[in-house]
């Protein structure tokens, strides 16, 4: 069987995809918030790091990657500075706001240019969006582990 297509590639546009990235912040904010203060920076169940420091990694990067797509400037990767709750909290409404602004700014052609990100990772932009993404998924779900284990239930995955 061969299929034909004359339609565009773009499976998504950019603004659903900010809208469907957004919504998955929602939820990974509502997470942090959820963690007892004195428990954020310092559970550790079998050897993952506490969920400040996950939160602390997302948050350095989401704005960078987002700002080295558009201008092609990747600075070093670093995680975010913020250590206590109420300070990643603060620094992700920040980052939520900024990418509000900047991912509109990126060309549609931009997401099919291969780059390598932060001098580590070499993929098309569409998949390294989709990499931060994962990444946030994926440290979300050690959160909700740790609220679990706190007997905290967690936001519900689906409330995006």
């Amino acid at each position: 069987m061969t299929i034909t297509s004359t339609a565009s590639p773009v499976v998504i546009s950019p603004e659903a995809f900010l809208a469907h990235w957004q919504g998955h912040r929602r939820l990974t904010r509502r997470v942090i918030a959820a963690f007892p203060t004195d428990e954020f920076s310092s559970l550790s169940i079998g050897g993952m790091r506490p969920f400040s420091a996950l939160a602390a990694e997302l948050l350095g990067m989401a704005g960078p990657t987002t700002h080295g797509v558009l201008t092609g400037n990747w600075e070093e990767y670093a995680v975010s500075k913020a250590t206590s709750q109420a300070d990643i909290l603060a620094a992700w409404d920040d980052t939520t706001a900024e990418l509000e602004r900047v991912f509109p700014q990126i060309p549609i052609a931009k997401f099919g240019e291969t780059v390598t990100a932060f001098g580590q990772w070499t993929m098309p932009v569409h998949d390294l969006f989709l990499y931060v993404i994962d990444n946030e998924v994926h440290h979300r779900g050690q959160g909700t582990v740790y609220l679990r284990a706190l007997g905290i239930e967690p936001p519900h995955f689906w409330e995006r």
